[in-house]
């Protein structure tokens, strides 16, 4: 359904993606993570056909994505910045949906806006920042399209509402099977939802996996420095923080028994992404020690 081989973009001299290649072939639900301007919505609007590839191959539903028909019409791409007619209420851009998405599910789009008390009279521009994601949303589950792309959909939402989100998604997904991907910064609230995980870091696939694996990827190891480092040598040491008289070293899982007087703690798959792609030593806590330890005061 969709395949990339060693796909790249580049803006000007600027490179947002490169060598980047995986392939899903059957209805999932899939996190696309990663930090800030790793290419996450660059890669979205690719597979949508909004952005055409520098170099490398993207396939959408067996076609170049890049201003084709084809995967027009089975593909929605929903991003803050989408807009609507602006002379149209809701209730005209639900009513239209259908001549665009022969799937789109008008009623329970409507069911949906009622549920989250906003009123079909309104007009897309005068939402508010959180009522413009929950309606961008619903309108991109409801034209249950083959490919469904997401990119930050829960921005703006507050936490109950965002809750709701999830389970919407969730319960759409099950009704109609089909290919979901997922940007968001919220994995550790996601992570119930989502099957497998593809992280980008530096442009490129950092990592593509179902979300138990990554889960079962490293452990933390915590007690006194004088207790962990000794052994150090003996494990693949991925992070290390001191805070305190607590040592905290992530390390990739394996079958060596602890050090005396050591917990082991397992990692979400979000904290394991946090791992893959953050700084491998130190946090902000030692950056204020350095700092408060050369103040001078008046």
């Amino acid at each position: 359904m969709i395949m990339c081989e060693n796909l790249e973009k580049r803006y000007g001299k600027k490179t947002v993606l490169t060598k980047v290649s995986f392939q899903i072939d059957e209805p999932k639900i899939i996190g696309l993570i990663g930090r800030n301007g790793v290419g996450k919505s660059t890669l979205l609007k690719i597979l949508a056909g909004h952005v055409k590839v520098s170099s490398g191959k993207a396939e959408v539903v067996g076609k170049k994505p890049f201003q084709n028909l084809t995967v027009a019409a089975n593909a929605i791409f929903i991003e803050d910045a989408i807009t609507f007619p602006s002379v149209l209420t809701l209730k005209e851009i639900l009513e239209s949906a259908k001549s665009f998405y022969v799937n789109f599910a008008t009623e329970l789009a409507f069911e949906l806006l009622r549920f989250a008390e906003i009123s079909e009279r309104n007009y897309h521009y005068q939402l508010s920042k959180g009522q413009k994601a929950v309606f961008n949303l619903v309108y991109g589950l409801a034209s249950r399209c083959a490919i469904t792309l997401l990119d930050e959909p829960m921005n703006g939402m507050d936490e109950t509402i965002r809750d709701d989100m999830y389970r919407v998604i969730l319960k759409d997904y099950i009704a109609y099977p089909r290919v979901m991907i997922i940007s968001s910064h919220y994995l550790h609230e996601m992570e119930h939802l989502v099957e497998e995980i593809l992280l980008l870091h530096k442009g490129t696939v950092e990592l593509f996996a179902p979300v138990d694996e990554v889960q079962q990827l490293a452990v933390k190891l915590v007690g006194q420095k004088v207790h962990i480092e000794p052994y150090l040598a003996n494990y693949n040491v991925l992070a290390k923080r001191e805070n305190g008289p607590i040592y905290e070293v992530i390390v990739g899982a394996n079958e060596l028994p602890l050090p005396d007087n050591v917990r082991m703690q397992s990692l979400s798959a979000s904290d394991m992404c946090k791992v893959l792609t953050g700084i491998k030593e130190g946090s902000i806590d030692d950056i204020y020690r350095k700092s408060e330890s050369g103040a001078q005061y008046l």
